[in-house]
């Protein structure tokens, strides 16, 4: 079992951990690494693999289980069959069985057990309607999540009841405390006997004991033919009467007395609900002739059973005799006692027949006056039943399926059907009208549709695009043109081939994509102009060039889906299969401001102003003044749309001196910056913002080079230094701060 652990299936399935063990497989837990789930994988067992019955039986269940999608049934993903490995992968249930709910619940309330039998008898009547038995019903094989819902599997032993029909050969399989009468002879088993399973689970739920339970699971298989079960609510009398009948009604011994399908026992539960005082008045059959023999003469029984039994339950009943609790002494006949003789010497006694003929008719009265009651009964109630009113649903557009086993209270029957523009299966009419009351178990006749009708794709290879096109439409379908560069010499606007390919059956009204030549196949490609298309037709003409697009979107002010920039500019020369980076707007507003952070450096003094410039040497925004004394840092709030490159300049406010702090990318949509060059401590000691010892001497020329200019317009009036004493300049010596006093400071920069 542990040889498949850490192995990848189909190159697939990587096999986990071990979850189950059955008779004819084992199941594990496995990582799907291509849609990243867990999924359950079911092995067959080597054993089993050339036996041609198991296998047949192993391929039933993956074919039995792919025709059902129902919410309450297990789902099937993948089956994979090889001479050496047969596996179906399988939805991953993270949860319990019912039946160790059951173990450790022991009684279940009764409103629990409705609520898990109805998705039960929901998941086989969507299994019946498409053919299918299940034939092992036990709580052994039914999920439960956390949240209440039911989920049925193991459809290993379904057959398909609409096929050739059951024979001998269909022996009694599944658990014996749950099999039907039918299936415990080996008789032809259908619907009607996973019914009676899911009645034996019901008393199981409500009482916390099996109907029949021995350790011989051959006389269990006896009780289920010819045994009356206890009844319920002489076990648990908290049981409804109600329920009570639904459940005996179930387990009819004759299968024409049960319910006749799931749905009908829904219908019953339903009207439970709605009532729990509610009676069906379904009379229960004493025990037949063949329980009377069986309890005069076990052996007769027991002789009846084996002899319409197959090859299998020979070989189960030779197994079960190796079981301590098989005793054959228990069929002895000496615990009967037959005197043949005895009866033959004594004379019968001459008596009145008056008495014994008055008696029976009397009894015969009584039993007479109490079915007609009984009847009577039985007809109040199904009328009161059939009084209740429902309004009637919209069913149009619901698959038929699903409408059956949602309104179980409509009797749904399928009128009219064709070919339609709606799925398969699903109604396109109805007979009764939307609003409408009906009563319970109303006939409604509805018309399914059979899905498009499928036509032959035409051979167009080769012809014109145009011609192509009104050949396929007028055939009913719908033409997509791609063109791509035909590597097999077809003149451009020609037809290359089709998808579907000529010959092939598609549904009427379905897409056909038509691929186009451009003409014999060329590398050298020129990129056109995309700025302002929308995105669609940009993709559309690269793609007809043979380009490979990668579209991102970014917020603009253009309108949404238009092309803002291409990574490839216009006119340039490429090849084939060449990335091109389309940019286009998501119709998102790109404005917004952005916090510029400059940290001054150690030891800078004087006052400055930080000017932001565009690369067409226009400000956009200027800082406040920054005093070096009162401040180590500057935050300046920077406005603006879209991406732009703006130079941030430093201008030392006591000499007007700039330099170029540094180059930045502003992206004002997400409001981040980056950084494309900056150099902080240089251009702060380019404009002499690092104090020096003051010169012995006053300066005798005027500074020969004038300040540089940085993405902006040239300074018009730079500041001139002379040898000329400033008039009224105050002492440096004795001025604490002699740069706020200055009476003809140097003139500002002022910012645009």
């Amino acid at each position: 079992m542990e040889k498949y652990i850490g192995k990848k299936l189909d190159g697939r399935y990587e096999i986990t951990e071990l979850i189950g063990v059955g008779g004819m497989a084992d199941v594990y837990k496995a990582t799907d690494i291509i849609d990243n789930k867990l999924v359950a994988v079911k092995i067959l067992k080597k054993e089993f693999a050339e036996n041609e019955e198991f296998l047949r039986r192993f391929r039933n269940e993956s074919k039995a289980i792919a025709l059902l999608s129902h919410p309450n049934i297990v789902k099937i993903y993948d089956v994979g069959f090889s001479d050496k490995l047969q596996f179906i992968v399988m939805e991953y249930i993270d949860g319990i069985t019912l039946k160790e709910y059951i173990d450790n619940e022991k009684v279940l309330t009764w409103k629990d057990s409705v609520h898990f039998i109805i998705q039960i008898l929901r998941a086989l009547q969507h299994a019946h309607d498409r053919g299918i038995v299940h034939r092992d019903i036990k709580p052994q094989n039914i999920m439960l999540f956390t949240d209440g819902t039911i989920k049925v599997m193991d459809f290993g032993i379904a057959k398909f009841a609409r096929g050739d029909g059951g024979t001998q050969t269909d022996q009694a399989i599944g658990t014996v405390h749950y099999i039907s009468p039918e299936g415990a002879r080996g008789d032809e088993t259908d619907e009607k006997s996973d019914i009676y399973s899911v009645g034996v689970m019901m008393y199981e739920m409500l009482t916390g004991k099996k109907p029949f339970d021995t350790d011989n699971p051959i006389s269990i298989a006896v009780m289920h033919m010819q045994t009356t079960p206890e009844r319920p609510r002489s076990i648990n009398p908290d049981i409804p009467v109600g329920l009570e009948e639904i459940i005996l009604h179930a387990m009819e011994k004759n299968a024409e007395d049960r319910y006749q399908t799931a749905s009908d026992m829904i219908r019953d539960i339903e009207a439970f609900k709605a009532n729990n005082n509610i009676t069906f008045g379904y009379g229960k059959a004493s025990d037949n002739a063949a329980a009377d023999k069986a309890e005069e003469d076990p052996d007769v029984a027991k002789t009846q059973y084996f002899s319409s039994a197959t090859a299998q339950q020979e070989a189960v009943r030779r197994q079960q005799e190796e079981y301590d609790g098989y005793d054959d002494d228990e069929y002895d006949d000496d615990d009967y006692d037959y005197d043949d003789d005895e009866d033959e010497d004594e004379e019968p006694e001459r008596r009145s027949l008056f008495i014994p003929i008055m008696t029976a008719v009397t009894i015969a009265f009584i039993i007479v006056a109490i079915f007609f009651i009984l009847w009577l009964i039985k007809g109040v109630m199904n009328r009161d039943i059939s009084r209740t009113k429902y309004e009637m649903p919209d069913l149009v557009g619901m698959d038929y399926y699903e409408a059956k086993d949602m309104y179980t209270y409509l009797d749904l029957q399928i009128g009219d059907t064709d070919y339609s523009e709606w799925p398969k299966d699903a109604i396109f009419a109805q007979d009764v009208n939307v609003g409408d009351a009906v009563p319970n178990g109303q006939t409604v006749t509805v018309s399914v549709s059979l899905g498009m009708s499928m036509a032959t794709v035409p051979d167009v290879d080769g012809f014109h695009y145009e011609y192509a096109r009104k050949i396929l439409e007028a055939e009913g379908f719908v033409c997509e043109m791609k063109y791509e560069m035909a590597s097999d010499g077809t003149e451009a606007s020609n037809v290359i081939r089709t998808e579907p390919a000529a010959g092939s059956e598609a549904e009427s009204g379905s897409t056909i994509i038509v691929y186009v030549s451009k003409g014999p196949n060329d590398n050298a490609i020129e990129i056109q102009n995309l700025l302002g298309k929308t995105i669609e037709d940009a993709t559309k003409i690269c793609e007809y060039y043979g380009l490979q697009v990668e579209a991102v979107d970014e917020a603009s002010l253009e309108d949404e889906g238009i092309v803002i920039a291409q990574s490839i500019d216009p006119g340039e020369m490429v090849e084939v299969n060449t990335k091109i980076k389309l940019t286009y707007s998501n119709g998102e507003d790109p404005s917004g401001t952005i916090a510029y952070t400059l940290s001054l450096p150690s030891g800078v003094a004087g006052r400055f102003v930080l000017d932001f410039i565009d690369d067409k040497g226009m400000t956009r925004t200027s800082s406040p003044t920054i005093n070096a004394g009162y401040s180590s840092s500057a935050v300046v709030d920077v406005p603006g749309t879209g991406t732009e490159r703006l130079a941030v300049v430093l201008t030392n406010m006591n000499t007007g001196q700039q330099a170029e702090v540094g180059v930045y990318n502003f992206d004002f949509a997400n409001v981040t910056y980056t950084t494309v060059r900056e150099d902080v401590n240089g251009a702060f000691d380019s404009v002499g913002a690092f104090p020096t010892e003051a010169p012995t001497e006053p300066p005798t020329e005027a500074p020969t080079d004038a300040p540089a200019t940085f993405y902006i317009e040239p300074v018009t009036d730079p500041p001139v230094y002379t040898d000329a004493p400033v008039t009224d300049a105050p002492d440096p010596v004795t001025d604490p701060d002699p740069v706020e006093d200055l009476t003809n400071p140097p003139a500002p920069v002022i910012p645009e």
